[in-house]
């Protein structure tokens, strides 16, 4: 009797397959994602040759959803959302709100069960963390205001699809699954279980895993063994999300995710992200093949119109509601655009949520196609959508008043106010940036009394510093009239502390305009940017790995006496 080769044919063809539509869509300048996707369409049932087994591919993805929420616990960043809480929290649960909400509509015209309606509304409203930090990393914004505006506005998504998650399962009943665990118990009472249930596996993991854990992996670090440190966090993400479901009832995707939050507070966090990485990733393309596998292309070809109107809302619907609310709460009309073109686009947790519904009967194939749909179709137009940001803004400004209105709204932080004491007005400092590496000048001016003026583009640090007595001007040095705002023509120094070299040459262009004996300091990100500026002449350089080494060599030469 030959063996059972099943469980190797599928992952033997899921990963050659996604290999060669991995690498096709990343020649074409489309996310690998997309590739891994249409794998699992060739090889599902629903096209010809070879059929890979769902049920194995099924159980294998369920490991590719620990280890992917395992890995956006561990990037999950309580900061990059507390920076920006007065646009991110506000914008992006109205953005989703009205995004749910029109797919919804949707579901309901044609005839659609509740949760079903609902896991389609929540799939297109919620954007591909993935392609979007790919997308700013590319394009060198990652660190601007607007890229850490979007990240926030994708963190507070986040959280509202991880509730999403969690609460779907026990009210499948209530939404249109007659054998769901809620069909039969009222309302309050599966609600009050579940969050019970989830509250107690959080305070679990955050008062004894937060001690835990750190233990843990540091009596396995000392061990020296690289093979058994990654063991024992893959284990331990798999794990926790285990006992999290078999003991607590909540789902994998919670239990993973929670994992990450609190392995993210040990000093191992950036190692064990690291380490983990090659089995998320190799599980996560396992995963994203088995929900292409459930694709019917007919049904897509069948239904042009659906899919058209499904595409056009995660793209335009999100795309329009994230542009109203930015311009609503005052940002200028370029922080718009790219905030806008940012959430035009769906993906990892649109799959995660039909995936669910689909296994919680809320949704079915036909359901989970279109969905899909939407996914490589909006992922694959989001990076022409960010190209035509800055040609749509000029025209849009040659073209409308209101644009150059938007433009030019003012800021109320984008002006010193008249009571400034004058120290900070002449012979004072202007510092760009008030990051880990501004704030540690800072700090160190203010401990010699030394008088300055930050720049910053992030309004609620500016709006900080201004309560703290602190003299600061919010906008981007690269503009002129910021800079002259901080009185850089009686300044003594401009002391940039951003790692943004794209602006360098702008902001000392106006600074010696201005101020022609302006001393000029710069911060460099890597060793050619620091070549670069320095044969410029542009100011003095510091570049962070040289200033290090300078350190520690002095150390160890006052310590031998040198």
């Amino acid at each position: 009797m030959a063996p059972d080769v099943s469980l190797i044919s599928t992952v033997a063809a899921a990963f050659g397959v996604a290999l060669v539509l991995g690498f096709v869509a990343e020649r074409f300048k489309v996310p690998s994602l997309v590739g891994y996707l249409l794998a699992g369409v060739l090889i599902g049932p629903a096209t010809p040759g070879f059929v890979a087994d769902a049920h194995i591919a099924s159980q294998l993805s369920e490991i590719g959803i620990m280890l992917l929420m395992f890995g956006v616990g561990l990037h999950f960043s309580p900061q990059d959302l507390w920076s920006v809480k007065k646009i991110a929290i506000p914008g992006a649960l109205i953005q989703m709100g009205a995004t749910t909400a029109t797919g919804l509509w949707l579901g309901w015209l044609w005839g659609w069960s509740l949760g079903g309606a609902l896991i389609l509304g929540l799939s297109l409203a919620c954007a591909s963390t993935v392609v979007l930090l790919k997308a700013l990393e590319t394009r060198g914004q990652l660190d601007t205001m607007n890229g850490r505006i979007a990240v926030g506005w994708l963190v507070v998504q986040d959280l509202v699809t991880v509730l999403a998650l969690v609460l779907l399962p026990p009210l499948a009943g209530v939404l249109g699954d007659a054998n769901g665990p809620a069909a039969d118990k009222p309302l309050w009472l599966t609600l009050g279980k579940t969050l019970l249930e989830v509250g107690a596996f959080m305070a679990l993991m955050f008062i004894v895993g937060k001690r835990a854990l750190p233990w843990f992996l540091w009596q396995v670090a000392k061990t020296g063994s690289r093979e058994l440190f990654t063991l024992a966090v893959v284990a331990t993400a798999i794990g926790i999300a285990f006992g999290a479901t078999k003991f607590f009832g909540v789902s994998f995707a919670l239990g993973a995710f929670v994992a990450g939050v609190v392995m993210r507070e040990s000093e191992y966090s950036h190692r064990a992200a690291e380490e983990s990485l090659p089995l998320r990733d190799a599980f996560s393309v396992l995963f994203f093949v088995s929900i292409g596998m459930a694709v019917n292309p007919n049904i897509l070809l069948g239904h042009p119109f659906q899919v058209m109107l499904v595409v056009l809302i995660a793209i335009f619907g999100n795309l329009i509601a994230a542009l109203v609310v930015v311009l609503a709460l005052k940002y200028p009309l370029n922080t718009a655009l790219s905030i806008a073109v940012s959430l035009g686009q769906i993906g990892e947790f649109s799959i995660i949520l039909a995936g669910l519904g689909l296994g919680l009967g809320l949704l079915h194939s036909d359901g989970v196609s279109l969905i899909l749909a939407a996914v490589l179709m909006s992922i694959s137009l989001n990076s022409f959508l960010f190209a035509a940001i800055e040609p749509l803004r000029r025209w849009v400004l040659r073209k409308s008043a209101m644009a150059r209105r938007l433009e030019m709204r003012q800021d109320p932080f984008a002006e010193l106010p008249l009571s400034t004491d004058r120290k900070f007005l002449e012979g004072q400092v202007v510092l760009v940036g008030y990051g880990r590496v501004g704030r540690r000048i800072a700090q160190a001016m203010d401990a010699r009394n030394i008088p300055y003026v930050v720049v910053e583009q992030n309004r609620e640090v500016v709006e900080g510093l201004r309560k703290a007595g602190r003299a600061a001007v919010s906008g981007s040095a690269a503009e002129p009239e910021v800079l002259i705002q901080a009185h850089i023509a009686k300044a003594a120094m401009l002391v940039v502390a951003t790692p943004d070299s794209l602006h360098f040459r702008a902001m000392a262009d106006t600074a010696r305009t201005l101020n022609p004996g302006i001393e000029i300091i710069l911060r460099s990100h890597s060793e050619d940017d620091t070549v670069l500026l320095t044969n410029e002449g542009i100011g003095t350089v510091f570049f962070g790995e040289e200033e290090l080494a300078k350190g520690m060599a002095a150390h160890v030469e006052g310590r031998f006496g040198g």
